[in-house]
């Protein structure tokens, strides 16, 4: 007789206590006014035999791997039998939590207010409250079941338009008459997977959806956004014991907002109104895998394997270094970056000032947006050499006919699609932004047609790196079912 499969839930509330904190997320600084929601953490403990895992979804925008390394370590020494190595989080991608990082964007410049929250202070209170809801979902275990299902939802959209120039620009306005398309497409699919204690009752589900949390990324308020907010909704049919852990799958083009229809037959989704109904869609798409899922299944295949993946970081051309060394001096010579971090942030200040302007309130093509893009090239090229390659950890887990395959990056829609197309698993569980700072992953098109996303500034690989995670993951979930 196999080993019985083993399911535990732990929920835990990380809203900072001393709400004035600096949220992440912009290249500027915002100090939180207020609490739009409650921000928390969702842990999902599984066991068979030897085999085990522990994923954790933070409300928070990303986390270095430093912070991973000391969760991870802490709830293993809390918790006997489990492995530090098994443990892996992620991030919903909200806008309106706080750092994670130690050192916030451009901190000399714009100090925090003595009192303020820093992520020197908020970190400790993280692993301390992240390893309370380790704790409850490993010694919460009890046998239980899956069941897959799937629905779909109308919430993210490519948020890349391109135009005639030969270029590309997050949130571009699609209403020029040199608009020549979005860039890549979208992905209205919700994978499910549903747990069951051995009644039958449900007793949670993870959601994977291609769209960060992030309605509300440019506002001052600290927030789940509609993630968090979907959470309540399906709390409120199941009951208060019901957990849902929400997973961003490959996303790194997409945003809750529309473009094409630029926000003429619903909310521009930049504001709290938004938050409801893309929380409702949510909800609606879990209820219909719901009503749908599979059937139970109290004996699932469960096998998780960690792998270290080592790929090519983006390399900068040397022609690409000496333009951009030549622009650099050019912009110095028009002003110190000072001056131009003080008018990037005093245009922000403005636009936000404007009644009923959707943002995004930052304008990328400004000087000093455009001094760290070729500083970036500058510093890429002067280290590729000795740092050549990007290594993180990919974790793999078989759960019944679905999949689970993990990466640190915000990576484009292009991988995602080839992954879970060439998958053997039934369904394949992407979870984009795990700890370790890959930043984007953009695909071919959006590096040659560059703007925020696609340049070299954004992360730390490109197409190149790209194809060989896409070729990785999927030889890792096959090996599982092969």
């Amino acid at each position: 007789m196999s080993e019985q499969f083993m399911i535990g839930w732990g929920e835990a509330d990380i809203t900072p206590s001393n709400p004035k904190v600096e949220l992440a997320g912009q290249y500027y600084q915002r100090v939180a006014t207020g609490i739009h929601s409650r921000i928390k953490c969702v842990a999902l403990a599984m066991k068979k035999g030897d085999q085990q895992s522990v994923e954790v979804t933070l409300d928070v925008v990303g986390m270095p791997a430093s912070l991973q390394k000391d969760i991870a370590e802490a709830a293993a020494a809390a918790n006997p039998g489990l492995r530090a190595e098994n443990v892996f989080l992620s991030a919903i991608h909200t806008h309106n939590a706080p750092y994670t990082n130690a050192k916030a964007l451009f901190r000399e410049w714009c100090p925090l207010d003595p009192d303020g929250l820093t992520p020197e202070e908020y970190n400790p209170f993280l692993v301390k409250t992240v390893g309370d809801a380790i704790r409850q979902a490993w010694q919460g275990l009890q046998p239980g079941g899956v069941a897959h299902g799937f629905g779909i939802a109308r919430i993210g959209h490519c948020r890349r338009p391109a135009f005639a120039t030969g270029v590309a620009q997050m949130y571009g306005d699609a209403t020029r008459a040199d608009f020549v398309g979005l860039e890549a497409g979208e992905d209205s699919g919700v994978e499910l997977l549903f747990t069951f204690d051995k009644s039958g009752k449900p007793t949670g589900a993870i959601v994977n959806i291609p769209c960060p949390s992030q309605v509300m990324e440019a506002t001052y308020k600290i927030s789940s956004d509609y993630m968090g907010a979907g959470r309540e909704l399906l709390k409120a049919k199941f009951g208060t014991d019901f957990h849902t852990l929400c997973q961003v799958s490959a996303a790194g083009c997409q945003s809750p907002r529309d473009l094409v229809r630029h926000f003429t037959t619903e909310p521009d989704f930049w504001h709290e109104d938004g938050v409801p109904i893309h929380a409702k869609r949510m909800f609606d798409a879990a209820m219909m895998g719901f009503e749908s899922h599979s059937e139970i299944d109290y004996d699932p295949v469960f096998k998780h394997t960690v792998d270290t993946v080592s790929l090519p970081k983006r390399r900068a051309t040397y022609t690409a270094y000496r333009q951009a060394k030549q622009e650099l001096e050019e912009l110095f010579k028009k002003k110190t970056e000072r001056e131009a971090f003080q008018e990037f942030v005093d245009t922000i200040h403005a636009n936000e000032k404007i009644p009923g302007r959707p943002g995004p309130y930052d304008d990328k093509e400004q000087d000093f947006v455009q001094m760290q893009n070729r500083k970036a090239v500058i510093e890429r090229y002067e280290t590729q050499d000795a740092e050549p390659n990007f290594t993180f950890s990919l974790h793999t887990v078989r759960v019944g006919d679905c999949a689970i395959s993990t990466n640190p990056f915000e990576l484009y829609l292009h991988y995602g699609q080839i992954i879970k197309a060439r998958s053997h698993a039934f369904q394949t569980f992407l979870v984009q932004l795990c700890p370790g700072g890959g930043g984007y992953l953009p695909s071919p098109e959006a590096e040659r047609l560059g703007g925020y996303g696609g340049m070299i500034v954004n992360g730390n690989c490109g197409s190149d790196g790209g194809y060989k995670l896409a070729d990785t993951a999927v030889a890792k979930i096959n090996e599982l079912f092969d």
